[in-house]
């Protein structure tokens, strides 16, 4: 698996995107509102807003939109990165300056790209308004990961 270098990566336009796309959360039931963006090896960005639902379990994280939508496009071969952000809604707005993570059910979900491209994902995570970005491995968020090769495929 082809490792990505965070540190070569401006995390600073991935986590804007993300906070772009964070005003289309459908957060009515939680209030809370993430957005993602994703890096794609020809440098274009897709982006994924939280979407809730009255039966809770059946809400999408940001993530797991913008992957999907990598997946219906056929690009998922194609993810480099992620920024992250999240926070409450004050008045509409995403709050907060602690960074967010992906969820445990997201970093399965991004690791079932990672798998498809080869390579490691560099995760940048943010708080809705803060300015500290946190950067991981998509490995070191999900050590043990289970994927194809659990499967035996």
């Amino acid at each position: 698996m082809t490792q990505t270098d965070p540190t070569a990566i401006d995390p600073q336009p991935l986590i804007a995107a993300a906070r772009d796309a964070a005003r289309n959360a459908h957060a009515p039931y939680s209030r809370f509102s993430v957005g993602a963006a994703v890096l794609l090896t020809d440098g274009s960005v897709v982006t994924g807003a939280n979407f809730e639902n009255a039966s809770y379990g059946l809400s999408l994280c940001a993530e797991t939109v913008a992957i999907a939508t990598l997946s219906a496009a056929g690009r998922l071969r194609d993810v480099v990165a992620i920024g992250v952000i999240g926070g409450m809604q004050v008045d509409g707005v995403a709050t907060g300056t602690d960074p967010v993570r992906p969820c445990g059910r997201c970093r399965q979900v991004l690791n079932e790209a990672a798998g498809m491209g080869a390579r490691d994902i560099a995760v940048f995570c943010a708080g809705a308004q803060g300015e500290r970005i946190e950067t991981h491995r998509l490995r070191d968020l999900l050590p043990h990961a289970f994927g194809p090769g659990d499967l035996g495929l």
